[in-house]
């Protein structure tokens, strides 16, 4: 494709993805999966365009706000072409000339728009820090009040691209197992600065192709997301719960840190997910692992199984603010619930799956989002209500068989900027024996005086 054709097509697409209540990620590959006659080269090409119009998304609606035009799709992508792509007013105007497959050309409106652009910069002196670091309304106050005056840093921080990060597999095979069938592949790939068994790529790659992720020795998956897993601290012989378990991602590393041995459930509320993870699951070998549909974070499921496990982890839904390098849309146009129905949904599923760990077991609460309401506060709240439970410290969470713990704080905080990762959150709860016992002891006393008293008025 000429690079004319494919602004045209990137123009399409960014009006599909503007148009469409679904993920950006999903619409994209429904608009390629219904034109396959576009190559692999123009397809990365013309999502760069779209994933960067969508990283400079603020900037850009700042400048086209300036000059007094709407931003429609065709605005953004000239604008685009000259704030970040360098180009001059009148190589736009070039590119939009109507010729075959080519974008039409230039209204007087829009001549007038790359006049007034031409030669500026996407960073301008008179944004508001919210503009220059693209955060948006909904999200600002939050982040101020968990980064202070850190704010602008640490939102800078994440206008980038995430890295493509991988997995290791033990029990397919070793790290330098995995880099070496890469490097046979033609694609070069580094030990991850915290994760024991991460792996970076210098860039992109078709991982998905390869014959290492066929057999389950690679898994894609974001170097924080596997620290957090290795918070569960899992054991083979343990009994193990992944409460939101989604894709599987998780509940796979926490299986192979178990050696295939012992049990774990990976619960959700959307079955459909479970179904898709299992096909993850066999192709990494491990037997482990079973799936559990239910209705809600109340179902009977976890009443029944009240103090039956030794690990629980609570990957709970949040904000995803910390995925924003890697879901840029979501910044702009979060699909789920917002934050107000968030917290409280966050703080019911942590209640609940804690009745599922015994005493001396440990719920282990994570998400995906760098605001501290969602994080720390809810972590504290809990403690405050669950007398029975006692925060274990990241390095005492550790386990001493994979090395150095990430970070020697209470609690595990991973941002782009400071860890180059996903913003993580966890925390581990442990529900202490002792509490416990006391608890079942005074319920048992209890329940006897209230029968010796029953016996009495007989």
């Amino acid at each position: 494709m000429t690079p004319a054709a494919r602004l045209a097509t990137a123009t399409d697409l960014l009006a599909e993805v503007m148009d469409t209540p679904r993920p950006a990620d999903a619409v994209t590959s429904a608009f390629f999966r219904a034109r396959r006659y576009i190559g692999a080269k123009d397809r990365g090409e013309i999502a760069s365009l779209v994933y960067g119009i969508m990283r400079h998304w603020a900037r850009l609606h700042w400048w086209l706000e300036r000059v007094n035009h709407m931003p429609d799709p065709r605005a953004l992508v000239i604008a685009d072409c000259i704030l970040a792509g360098g180009r001059s007013a009148d190589a736009v105007a070039g590119l939009f000339n109507g010729a075959k497959f080519a974008p039409a050309p230039l209204s007087d409106r829009e001549r007038k728009l790359i006049r007034a652009l031409d030669t500026r910069t996407l960073n301008h002196p008179d944004q508001p820090e919210a503009v220059q670091a693209e955060v948006p309304e909904w999200a600002e106050a939050s982040m101020r009040a968990t980064f202070g005056e850190r704010f602008l840093a640490e939102a800078s921080g994440m206008l980038g691209e995430a890295p493509l990060d991988l997995r290791v597999n033990p029990v397919k095979g070793t790290r330098e197992d995995a880099v070496k069938a890469l490097a046979d592949a033609g694609i070069k790939a580094t030990p991850t600065d915290l994760s024991p068994v991460g792996l970076r790529l210098a860039g992109r790659a078709p991982v998905m192709a390869l014959d290492a992720y066929k057999s389950g020795m690679i898994e894609i998956q974001d170097e924080g997301s596997q620290l957090v897993a290795f918070m569960a601290d899992a054991r083979p012989g343990m009994q193990v719960v992944d409460f939101c378990a989604g894709a599987g991602g998780k509940t796979l590393a926490i299986a192979a840190m178990m050696e295939n041995k012992g049990r774990v459930v990976a619960t959700d509320v959307l079955e459909g997910r479970l179904t898709r993870a299992k096909e993850r699951f066999r192709r990494a070998g491990l037997h482990n692992i079973e799936t559990r549909a239910i209705s809600t974070e109340r179902d009977p499921w976890v009443k029944r199984h009240k103090g039956k496990f030794d690990r629980v982890v609570v990957d709970a839904p949040c904000s995803g603010t910390g995925t924003w390098r890697r879901n840029p849309d979501s910044r702009w146009r979060p699909l789920g619930p917002g934050l107000s129905e968030l917290l409280p949904l966050q703080a019911s599923i942590l209640d609940s799956a804690a009745r599922l760990v015994r005493p001396g077991g440990r719920v282990i609460y994570a998400t995906c989002s760098v605001l501290r309401e969602e994080n720390e506060g809810q972590v504290e709240a809990f403690l405050a209500s669950h007398p029975d439970f006692t925060l274990v410290p990241v390095p005492t969470a550790w386990p001493a068989a994979w090395g150095k713990p990430p970070v020697t704080t209470d609690m595990l905080r991973l941002t782009p900027l400071r860890h180059d990762t996903d913003g993580f959150f966890a925390a581990v709860l442990e529900r202490r024996a002792e509490v416990a016992t006391e608890a079942a002891d005074a319920a048992a006393a209890t329940a006897e005086g209230a029968a010796t008293a029953e016996e009495a008025t007989a």
